[in-house]
């Protein structure tokens, strides 16, 4: 019913910068919350910035200062834009989005990668 698609994953060099787009279709209208989650290898997949169904952005400490969580609306369009890039952030980053759909679901994007690397 929520269909994800992100982009924008790349190569950059410590200190460099990416923005990452995430692109919803579907049942837009039954979205409540929106956030960027990644999973580093050999580790879980973590949080790292949303916006919440109470209405608030959240951000995992690691990354405060350093990416802002937006949205255009009109395009049902989700960004993460991430400056200040360290090694520690390269891994897959996924885009995943909550919904109304016969009780409270989520849907995933397919994931993108995002190598910090000099």
């Amino acid at each position: 019913q929520v269909q994800l698609v992100e982009s924008g994953g790349d190569l950059v060099q410590p200190g460099g910068s990416l923005r990452l787009s995430c692109a919803a279709s579907g049942s837009i209208g039954t979205i409540y919350a929106m956030g960027w989650y990644r999973q580093g290898p050999g580790k879980q997949r973590e949080l790292v910035a949303a916006f919440t169904r109470y209405g608030n952005t959240n951000y995992a400490d690691s990354v405060k200062g350093r990416f802002t969580i937006s949205r255009d609306n009109a395009k049902s369009t989700v960004y993460l834009q991430m400056n200040s890039l360290k090694p520690e952030d390269t891994a897959v980053y996924y885009c995943s989005a909550e919904f109304i759909a016969d009780g409270e679901r989520r849907s995933w994007g397919q994931g993108t990668q995002v190598t910090v690397s000099s």
